[in-house]
């Protein structure tokens, strides 16, 4: 039976590689369409999970992976060797930024390296994990060239992007449509089929793993460019004491035309503050400045800083210093109703609060301790007294659950809504509340 006939006959052994938030999603789906799946990770505490069926990432179905792992539908494991006993692999593992902004591919190719030593004939890599555009062809490809193998011949490798949404309710990765570019017609043709047999979703071929690698990160860089332009009105509506929030929804009316981003403490996540700089650093390989993206991120990368000097000259007008003042953040998570601090605006502006002295702390439903300087700060309850006892109140993160806005409202005496979340919780009308100021 050939490759492509597993495939669609879900008799092919699938191997995924990085059990995070990409990994973990997509190994579950592809043991629901019926493959027999096998999860790596270089984490022996994640493959302990997934093998005993508990989950740990907010858009998997607990009791589906719990079902899955018993029935022996889905394992994990740290051998790598095992890669060899799987017909498709996909690699689903960080490609965070160092320091200097520029791509840490480290993940990729200790992984791609694992998967070409133990890979055979007629066998479909595919990578999933956002990276500028060339990084099939130019870091995957030679190591698979150099291990012998015949690309589009006997082994099928291919770049597929990952679209996770994190606490997304209406997209999951099993009805989000997919992009697949090959490095020949052949590898599209396989990739192609697997995700099929997947998803409820269609799935998009383009011509080369460039086209594909280039789709994800004009996704999230136009994002980041909204995102910017949002910030920025906000910015400037304060100045001119326009309402940015009314004139946001007054825009949105248009039927075409606009599309509404919304302004806050800063962009978070994996993608969207990540992602864009992978491009700004591939085109100045070929002599391009990248302004606008570039820009982009100044504007958003400032916001933290820009919703602590909100606060400060609030206080201020209060007869207050932001030295010594008791604040607490409300949400840490980088978007609302999920747990993930990844990138976090929120951390940002607790590391601003701190440089100028005040004391922070902070509550959040879905996160119930934080690790900061090795150390683990819980999240504390809001409870009258303690919102009483404090300065001020910045709602950073826009959760729609598990949270009572109206105690905040009613016993803060200052609230600074960074995400308009309470006029949209409580429905409140103009004029705001007197300790009620939004970004």
């Amino acid at each position: 039976m050939t490759l492509y006939e597993k495939i669609q006959s879900k008799t092919a052994a699938v191997g995924v590689v990085g059990l995070g938030y990409v990994g973990l999603p997509l190994a579950v789906e592809k043991a629901k369409a019926g493959f027999t799946v096998i999860g790596f990770d270089v984490q022996a505490e994640k493959v302990d999970q997934v093998n005993r069926g508990e989950n740990y990432i907010g858009d998997v179905v607990p009791e589906e992976l719990s079902a899955l792992a018993t029935s022996g539908r889905l394992s994990a494991t740290t051998d790598m060797a095992r890669l060899g006993a799987c017909d498709v692999i996909a690699i689903c593992v960080p490609t965070p930024l160092d320091r200097f902004k520029q791509p840490d591919l480290s993940f990729v190719e200790s992984s791609a390296r694992a998967v070409a030593r133990h890979a055979h004939k007629n066998m479909l890599v595919v990578l999933e994990s956002t990276t500028y555009p060339g990084t099939t062809e130019e870091v995957l490809k030679p190591l698979f060239d150099k291990a012998g193998f015949s690309i589009g011949t006997d082994l099928y490798l291919a770049f597929s992007p990952e679209r996770v949404d994190p606490g997304n309710l209406r997209f999951k990765t099993k009805n989000t449509p997919k992009v697949v570019g090959g490095c020949t017609p052949e590898c599209t043709r396989h990739a192609k089929a697997l995700y099929e047999a997947v998803l409820e979703a269609p799935v998009f071929a383009v011509s080369s793993p460039k086209e594909a690698e280039m789709t994800k990160i004009l996704e999230n860089t136009y994002r980041i460019v909204n995102c910017a332009l949002a910030n920025e009105m906000a910015v400037i509506c304060d100045k001119l004491s326009i309402n940015v929030w009314e004139v946001i929804a007054a825009a949105a009316t248009k039927p075409f035309g606009f599309v509404p981003f919304y302004p806050g403490p800063g962009v978070g996540g994996h993608c969207i503050p990540i992602d864009p700089y992978y491009l700004t650093w591939k085109a100045r390989a070929v002599d391009y400045h990248t302004r606008l993206i570039e820009l982009a991120g100044d504007i958003n990368d400032d916001m933290p800083a820009y919703v602590v000097h909100r606060l400060q000259d609030l206080l201020n007008d209060r007869g207050k210093p932001l030295k010594g003042s008791r604040i607490l953040l409300c949400g840490v998570a980088y978007k609302g109703d999920i747990e993930d601090l990844r990138e976090s605006p929120a951390l940002k502006v607790w590391d601003e609060l701190e440089q100028k002295g005040a004391g922070v702390f902070f509550h959040d439903p879905y996160c119930p301790l934080v690790k900061r300087h090795g150390a683990r700060i819980p999240s504390v309850a809001p409870d009258p007294d303690l919102l009483q006892s404090l300065d001020a109140v910045i709602i950073t993160t826009a959760h729609t659950n598990n949270l009572d806005y109206r105690a905040l409202l009613d016993h803060a005496p200052l609230v600074l809504d960074t995400k308009n979340i309470v006029s949209a919780k409580l429905g409140l009308a103009m004029p705001l509340p007197g300790n009620l100021v939004r970004l």
